[in-house]
């Protein structure tokens, strides 16, 4: 039954995140495990996730306040609706673009099924160079049927592109990069001292918490605007003049502060060090060798602020040869073999993937959990913690959940998100926002900014 279900899924969370048994009796799971149909156990789990989230929130709640544990709520119909947020965007008097370029999408190349993923202008320019052909997608169809999806997977890459070749759940276990991930704990998590965390009791749980937001797309803004949601100061930062995928700005900028720097520049090099120094938490969804190659690494981070929570995601893990390797929620799908299991389960000679960015929003909410459970040991033990996750590794366990659902059940429509609505006033127009699941017993929620274009803020934290 999926009450049981989500609960069993839940301890097992909480358990990877180190969590004690005992606080799992705070929370109440509601309503019904439905609108997300797929194969996989997408409902049970999603909401085993908010709920583990919201539960590390309450703990840090309960540890910054000296009180006991509140307890904790998780609607399944608004989780549902929270983990399609980007698509339940709802403006008012104007236009979202289209959430994918022209010439992303799935293709069948001469032995088996392909994606390519193009919706920043470089990885598509990468696709066409190694194609050869112009941004037509006919054009790009014909060419990808002369290549072996292997051979042309490694060259998008090699050239700096995305690509993934659809493989079997059997297939990628088999994989080098199958095994390395496999061998990775769900979320890697390193206590280190740190000195103690010493914040003033608020009814927000995370007010008064700083936290440098590295993130792009979707699984870290997810897990950056949670936090921001519970009451944290989250400044975005991007390189001047980036251009992100615009149809998701509404749902990832959401209660943030924006703000560009060029880390190539000497100016912006100190704005970001003084930025660092004065965060509680550094949030990142960059390749794992990013930040280094830029003369911050983790080593250089600790210099600048000892106490820092370091927070990361990548695409295909931490360890292996695709550890530097560029990914979405949609290729790893294809890699891992989710979309090849629902094209069987669906019966259609499609890739069939999961029926929302489900890696993502899992990905994004694991990582705010671990955040928040950093933030406790900081204030009870006075360490700080380092945290590593990643979209291949939580696909590994929604695999591991089970393939035994219906992948023909209900699915979760927009007017059935609109409880969950709130409107906002944004420089682009009035938009409705799907609000955070979870509730938390005697504190407060809310996004104290209006999601916005990038850019926008002073990169200082007064």
């Amino acid at each position: 039954m999926a009450g049981p279900r989500d609960r069993s899924f839940l301890a097992h969370l909480w358990a990877a995140l180190g969590g004690a048994p005992d606080r799992l009796l705070a929370v109440t799971f509601e309503g019904l495990s439905a609108g997300l149909p797929s194969v996989y156990a997408v409902n049970e789990g999603a909401a085993a996730l908010v709920a583990a989230t919201t539960l590390a929130v309450a703990e840090l709640h309960a540890a910054r306040s000296g009180g006991p544990m509140p307890g904790v709520a998780v609607d399944r119909r608004h989780v549902a609706a929270a983990f399609r947020s980007e698509r339940y965007l709802r403006p008012v008097g104007w236009a979202l673009p289209p959430a994918w370029d022209p010439i992303a999408g799935d293709y069948e190349a001469r032995d088996r099924w392909i994606r390519l993923h193009t919706n920043y202008a470089w990885h598509r320019d990468a696709v066409l160079r190694v194609l050869g052909t112009a941004a037509d997608r006919a054009a790009v169809t014909e060419a990808v049927r002369g290549w072996c999806a292997d051979a042309l997977e490694a060259a998008v890459v090699e050239s700096g592109g995305c690509a993934a070749v659809m493989r079997t759940t059997e297939e990628w276990s088999a994989h080098p990069q199958g095994a390395a991930v496999a061998g990775e704990p769900l979320v890697h998590v390193a206590r280190v001292a740190g000195g103690p965390l010493r914040l003033p009791v608020a009814q927000a749980p995370l007010a008064g918490v700083r936290v440098l937001d590295l993130t792009r797309v979707i699984a870290g803004p997810v897990c950056t605007r949670v936090l921001a949601w519970y009451g944290a100061d989250v400044m975005r930062i991007d390189p001047p003049g980036f251009d992100e995928v615009g149809s998701l700005l509404g749902d990832t900028t959401v209660g943030k502060r924006r703000a560009f720097l060029d880390l190539r520049s000497p100016a912006g090099r100190a704005a970001f060090e003084r930025l660092v120094e004065e965060a509680h938490v550094l949030v990142s969804g960059f390749r794992p060798d990013a930040l280094r190659r830029l003369g911050y690494s983790t080593a250089a981070l600790r210099a600048l602020n000892p106490a820092l929570i370091l927070a990361s995601h990548d695409a295909y893990g931490h360890t292996g040869a695709w550890s530097q390797r560029r990914g979405f929620d949609s290729l790893v799908q294809m890699s891992c073999g989710i979309a090849a299991r629902g094209k069987v389960a669906l019966a259609t000679t499609h890739p069939a993937p999961l029926p929302a960015q489900a890696l993502d929003h899992g990905t994004g909410y694991l990582v705010a959990a671990a955040v928040c459970r950093a933030l406790t040991h900081a204030v009870e033990r006075g360490e700080t913690s380092e945290i590593r996750a990643s979209l291949a590794r939580t696909a590994r366990w929604l695999v591991d959940l089970g393939d035994d659902g219906d992948p023909a059940g209900e699915d979760f429509t927009a007017d059935a998100a609109s409880p969950w609505l709130t409107e906002l006033a944004t420089a682009w127009g009035p938009l409705g926002v799907v609000r955070c699941p979870g509730r938390i017993a005697g504190t407060a929620s809310g996004w104290a900014r209006a999601p916005g274009p990038l850019g926008t803020d002073a990169p200082a934290w007064t």
